[in-house]
């Protein structure tokens, strides 16, 4: 299994922001990976973050402070 994030924006185009980690090797590294480098991606115009596990959707989340 390779776990990966997708990163979009608002209306769910695809980003490929600059240092976007490819892939990981369990849930766990892409979601310490994530909780470390949010504020940069949001800088980088990513709006959505999506977690995947191989080709499947495990969860979306908004990488906006609500």
């Amino acid at each position: 299994m390779v776990w990966t994030w997708r990163y979009e924006k608002a209306d769910g185009t695809v980003v490929t922001p600059d240092g976007g980690q490819e892939e990981f090797a369990g849930q766990g590294d892409a979601e310490t990976w994530i909780g470390e480098s949010w504020k940069q991606l949001v800088e980088d115009g990513v709006d959505t973050a999506v977690l995947l596990d191989d080709d499947r959707v495990v969860y979306a989340m908004s990488l906006h402070e609500a």
